[in-house]
């Protein structure tokens, strides 16, 4: 009987935490490549350009130095 109860706080104890960080991750707020917003600039860019973007994290090559650095990543979001 008292395992069950130390497995139940043990639980909730998980499920809080999990709770608490997932709030804390969902309000992070830190430098972006895109700026303050979050997001790029995205006028002027195709709508194929806008899709591998979405999709792929690809930046086109012709943007140069709208906020983002290209050379260092590869063109990709994240550096992947």
């Amino acid at each position: 009987m008292e395992r069950r109860i130390v497995l139940w706080v043990a639980i909730g104890v998980l499920f809080l935490a999990v709770l608490f960080l997932t709030y804390r991750v969902s309000n992070l707020t830190g430098n972006t490549a895109a700026g303050s917003s979050g997001k790029l600039d995205t006028t002027g860019w195709t709508e194929n350009e806008i899709m591998n973007y979405e999709m792929h994290g690809t930046i086109p090559a012709r943007v140069t130095n709208s906020g983002t650095s290209t050379s260092n990543s590869g063109g990709m979001v994240g550096g992947c």
